[in-house]
């Protein structure tokens, strides 16, 4: 079974540390471009909504316009209620037309680029703080991608044709959180 995350390491009482964490980002609504920086293979154990089955944990860094960027923790379900969420993803990193069968390669997903959606997602924790993260509403099919970047400044650009995945078990369940 292949790992692409980087586990660390266990450090000693008396070790040296200088590594800072990184800021948490929580970025703006909008399309975003994205690469798949870590790949996980893991088991969701079911929930009221989608029963137990194998699930791929992607660390995705999204980067929007104004070059801010943030890595999102992204859960893809594999089962058949999230299929069109699978679709979405391998067609957004090239590997899969829209419409046509796929044989999922999950070994050439890490460094795989391409546009997504990123939406905000809030809950409250257990001890009552309003918390918010990003998450990934919907990934765009390439060609979709192309077409919005080359609109006439004076034709609005036209909404995508990709379905849209909001939150749920298909969703990203964060990157990071912050209270509000």
């Amino acid at each position: 079974m292949e790992n692409n995350l980087d586990m660390g390491r266990e450090f000693n009482w008396d070790d040296v540390i200088q590594n800072d964490s990184e800021e948490f980002i929580l970025l703006p609504d909008g399309d975003c471009d994205f690469e798949v920086k870590s790949f996980e293979r893991a088991r969701h154990n079911g929930s009221e909504k989608l029963p137990p089955c194998n699930k791929a944990v992607l660390k995705i860094k999204v980067t929007n316009e104004a070059g801010q960027s943030t890595t999102i923790t992204h859960n893809l379900m594999l089962h058949s209620k999230c299929e069109g969420m699978i679709c979405a993803f391998f067609t957004a990193i090239g590997q899969r037309k829209h419409g046509e069968p796929l044989r999922m390669n999950w070994n050439s997903v890490v460094g795989s680029r391409g546009r997504c959606r990123v939406g905000t997602r809030s809950w409250t924790s257990k001890n009552g703080d309003v918390m918010k993260s990003n998450e990934i509403k919907r990934f765009y099919d390439p060609n979709e991608a192309k077409e919005q970047d080359v609109q006439p400044a004076s034709q609005p650009a036209q909404a995508p044709q990709q379905t849209s995945f909001g939150g749920g078990f298909a969703g990203g369940f964060g990157g990071g959180f912050a209270r509000r």
